[in-house]
């Protein structure tokens, strides 16, 4: 039998100026072929497992180390991030940080032209994984002009583009749009099939790689808790982890029924073993009769009072006749908490910097009734100081759920506690009348997704605007009542999020789509079931508390609402 690709043995680690280990003795081996899936929460050591894989733990970061890793037969303790990075490629949190060439396919033929590879194959593997990626169009193009899903998409195909033998990615989805993140999964799945190129790939958004992994690893307080397959993955969160589990998964074990179903097709089949019929995408189902949420019921009302912010007829337009926005006009009413949403390059960046004043439009007006406090794609960008207790007041600090960290260099920080402190720090000062967020939920699990959700509701309800851009559509269920679509520089759909987020094939919540398309006829009244407890309401459980007892009549209630 062949040695493994990779091998942790005894691995423990701490970051210098740490209260506790990042990692705690940790063991597992990865043989050629294998796709690997890093499950955990926000700061559980998930994002310092790739990092001492590629070497960069110790070696960069420093901090006390102890135990081996070996990759392809080299010890890291020996053999540093250059050597390792001839056969690895890596993509972590913050792709802007990995880009450094002033053009797209400079960036790509990087790597290729410092080992020494021809013109010829340069170009070749160029073209290869730009036409994979979809990033063809962008090859001409600076890198400081991309937007953030798109510096993701460039990030990964310099990461891939010399053929490496096993690749690391930190949350490779989490700046792209469903489309995109759907496509790139797709394209490890068929590298790792066609090719035998190992993966490991630490992800938040379980139900979009689950059903594609070999293995599962979960990491918690630094030590692998669990190592086995995806459905024993799922049978084990529910059990120890749920914030871990799929929505559909999570749905299911709240609604009592039996199994784990780790994809979309998966619940589909297991609800129709239940006697269930399911509406199909072309049925003309009526709507189910599910409570809406306080935030959907406020979506479903006109808006009344006063205005925070408003653009009317805006225009972005760069030289070359080429325009990022395209006459946008939008307001957003006090106390509005509002999803943004749409494919990468779609203009919704750019929508928040003019909201802030970063940017002027070039035609087109914006009047706004108070500070627009900004968070921006890389949470990076706001850090000035060596330790976290300097970036934002100790109140602030607590409210993020930071305190623990105080003591830490704010770069050490997992990508979810980035940026949480990043939030910490705009919010800081003058009360703004608009808060606008930029992909707020990249690193963070689903935990500190509710928490950032039920924060901005807090916010709302204290007459503050809230406006984020997100590709997360459970997300945008939990935390807005309304949504905008945007598409090539213009908003094209304005509305409630129920009705944006059922019956569609990509910008629609897992909950939504196992339940089926039909369902999105009664979107308007916000009666659609978008996320998990309202799932459950609908298959009869009623919530978290409902016993095996009360399953029995969900083969007809659901019969009844989406299936008749």
């Amino acid at each position: 039998m062949s040695a493994p690709v990779l091998a942790f043995a005894g691995v423990s680690y701490e970051y210098p100026g740490a209260q506790r280990r990042a990692l705690d003795d940790v063991s597992f081996e990865l043989n050629a072929g294998e796709l690997c899936v890093l499950a955990g929460l926000t700061g559980q050591g998930k994002s310092t497992v790739l990092r001492a894989a590629c070497g960069l733990v110790p070696h960069f970061h420093g901090g006390a180390f102890a135990g081996t890793v070996n990759v392809g037969g080299l010890d890291t303790r020996l053999h540093g991030p250059a050597e390792v990075g001839a056969f690895v490629g890596v993509l972590f949190q913050d792709p802007e940080t990995q880009l450094v060439m002033s053009s797209v396919k400079s960036e790509l033929s990087l790597a290729l032209e410092a080992r020494g590879h021809s013109a010829v194959a340069c170009a070749r593997s160029v073209e290869e994984v730009a036409l994979a990626l979809g990033i063809d169009h962008l090859l001409e193009r600076p890198t400081v002009e991309l937007s953030g899903g798109e510096k993701q998409r460039v990030a990964l195909g310099a990461a891939l583009v010399g053929s490496p033998r096993i690749v690391f990615l930190d949350e490779p989805t989490s700046q792209l749009d469903p489309v995109a993140g759907d496509e790139l999964i797709g394209l490890l799945r068929r590298l790792n099939r066609d090719w035998e190129l190992t993966i490991v790939l630490s992800e938040h958004r379980l139900e979009r790689c689950l059903a594609d992994a070999d293995r599962v690893l979960a990491v918690q307080g630094g030590r692998l808790v669990h190592d086995d397959g995806p459905e024993s993955f799922l049978r084990w969160a529910a059990r120890h982890s749920p914030t871990l589990q799929t929505p559909g998964a999570r749905m299911f074990s709240l609604a009592g029924l039996p199994g784990s179903p780790v994809d979309v097709k998966t619940a589909r089949g297991m609800l129709r073993a239940q006697g269930l019929r399911l509406a199909s995408g072309d049925s003309q189902a009526r709507a189910p009769s599910v409570a809406p949420t306080a935030r959907q019921r406020v979506g479903t009302e006109p808006q009344s009072g006063p205005t925070a912010l408003s653009m009317r007829g805006v225009w972005h337009e760069l030289k070359g006749d080429r325009a990022i926005l395209r006459g946008v006009s939008v307001s957003v009413g006090a106390g509005e908490t509002v999803a943004l949403m749409g494919r990468n390059g779609s203009g919704k960046s750019t929508l928040l910097r003019h909201a802030a004043g970063l940017l002027e439009p070039t035609r087109g007006k914006i009047e706004r009734a108070g500070r627009v406090a900004l968070l921006l794609q890389n949470p990076g960008d706001y850090f000035l100081h060596e330790r976290v207790d300097e970036e934002a007041a100790a109140e602030a600090l607590q409210t993020a759920g930071l305190t623990e960290l105080a003591q830490r260099n704010p770069r050490d920080l997992s990508g979810g506690e980035r940026q949480r402190l990043a939030l910490a720090i705009v919010s800081c000062g003058t009360e703004a009348a608009v808060l606008a967020l930029d992909e707020p939920t990249r690193g963070m699990d689903r935990q500190a997704k509710s928490d950032l959700a039920a924060e901005l509701d807090r916010r709302a309800r204290g007459g503050q605007s809230v406006i984020v851009a997100t590709h997360d559509p459970e997300f945008a269920a939990a935390c807005a009542a309304r949504a905008l679509l945007m598409a090539d520089g213009r908003i094209v759909a304005d509305g409630p999020v129920g009705e944006l987020l059922a019956g569609g094939w990509y910008f629609a919540t897992e909950t939504a789509r196992i339940l089926g398309a039909g369902v999105a006829a009664g979107a308007a009244a916000g009666q659609v079931p978008l996320l998990p407890e309202q799932g459950a309401h609908l298959l009869g459980a009623g919530g978290p508390t409902a016993g095996a007892e009360q399953t029995a009549a969900a083969p007809a209630i659901v019969a009844e609402v989406i299936g008749a």
